[in-house]
């Protein structure tokens, strides 16, 4: 069976930047029926997407909002001004929204999923969110060029493509969104907030009583991996990690062949996987999605020779889903990891 692409988020290498151009297409706002819109102009012309603001509220509230500034992200102004579509798969789909263009980046804050049966990857030019797991939106999207029905109920659908899936299908990565227009067209278009007021009402709705036990327990948590490890050094996406070993030289970049020794606990310190209890290093390539994020970041952050414990939010390891049996849902992880070679 021919395994179908996914779309965790991931780093990857750079592609040739195609420098041809399309027309614009020529988009007669005044002929779109009542709703809500999104213009999406793009280097190689716009993109007309439908906003499915009343089945994804939440959804459409954080495009919208973060595409017109009204949205507190750690991007200032029109978020998507300017940001490149950083993964583009042939026959598949493009993905952009990540202001750092390298696939782990976000507007500085996750929100759950809102999956809708009513809509479906049944076609080309579905927009959805990207995302690393359950629960764990932000700011990225993709726009699909056929039918992708493997994805269902694990991306938030939220919009269609009306006009422009020419311009979808034209672009290459690291093709740029130059602005995104939100058109309102009709009175409960018109209606629609999209500040952060109205992001933090409708995630209250969705969230309620079993979101806020669960931040709640992650709360609770951090605070003991805070006491427990106090000297920890945390990343911008929130890995606390302890450099136990200096490295030296270079830093591995993405694709490049990786040796690594690793033991996984859970925090109580009982051991759940080791690659020095088996004797054989685990090899992969750095940044390639082969691994869980936490990894991919990490190992092209550290030098040959460089042994790090690292602990990794679940968002950064195998989320909400959890892993084989073995891992829990919603599960903090430490690994000691040690870059043999490379």
């Amino acid at each position: 069976m021919k395994r179908q692409p996914t779309l965790k988020t991931v780093l990857l290498a750079g592609v040739l930047l195609m420098t041809t151009t399309m027309s614009a297409v020529a988009v007669d706002k005044s002929s779109l029926k009542d709703g809500l819109y999104a213009l999406i102009d793009t280097n190689r012309g716009e993109i007309l997407v439908n906003l499915e603001f009343e089945k994804t509220p939440l959804t459409v509230i954080n495009f919208t909002g973060l595409a017109e500034g009204k949205i507190d992200a750690n991007k200032k102004g029109n978020y998507y001004d300017g940001i490149k579509f950083h993964r583009v798969i042939d026959d598949f789909m493009i993905q952009g929204g990540d202001p750092t263009g390298t696939g782990s980046g976000g507007p500085g804050y996750n929100f759950p999923d809102e999956i809708d049966n009513s809509l479906q990857f049944d076609g080309p030019g579905i927009l959805a969110m990207a995302n690393a797991g359950p629960g764990t939106n932000g700011s990225q999207f993709f726009i699909t060029h056929v039918e992708t029905s493997w994805l269902q109920g694990k991306h938030t659908i939220f919009g269609k493509v009306l006009e422009g899936q020419d311009v979808v299908n034209a672009i290459k990565a690291n093709d740029k969104i130059n602005t995104i227009e939100v058109i309102r067209v009709g009175a409960k278009a018109e209606a629609f907030e999209n500040d952060q007021k109205a992001f933090d009402a409708a995630l209250e709705k969705l969230a309620g009583a079993e979101m806020r036990k669960k931040a709640e327990a992650q709360k609770s948590i951090l605070e003991e991996i805070n006491k427990k490890w106090p000297d920890a050094q945390v990343s911008k996406s929130g890995i606390r990690y302890i450099i136990e070993k200096e490295g030296s030289g270079s830093k591995p970049t993405t694709g490049t062949n990786v040796k690594v020794h690793y033991t996984g606990m859970f925090l109580d310190g009982r051991k759940f996987d080791s690659s020095v209890d088996r004797g054989t290093p685990f090899e992969f390539p750095a940044g390639g999605g082969r691994v869980i994020a936490g990894w991919d970041e990490t190992i092209l952050d550290m030098k040959k020779g460089e042994k790090r414990t690292i602990i990794l939010p679940p968002e950064l390891a195998y989320g909400s889903r959890g892993a084989g049996g073995v891992i829990p849902p919603d599960a903090w992880l430490l690994f000691e990891v040690e870059l043999l070679d490379f």
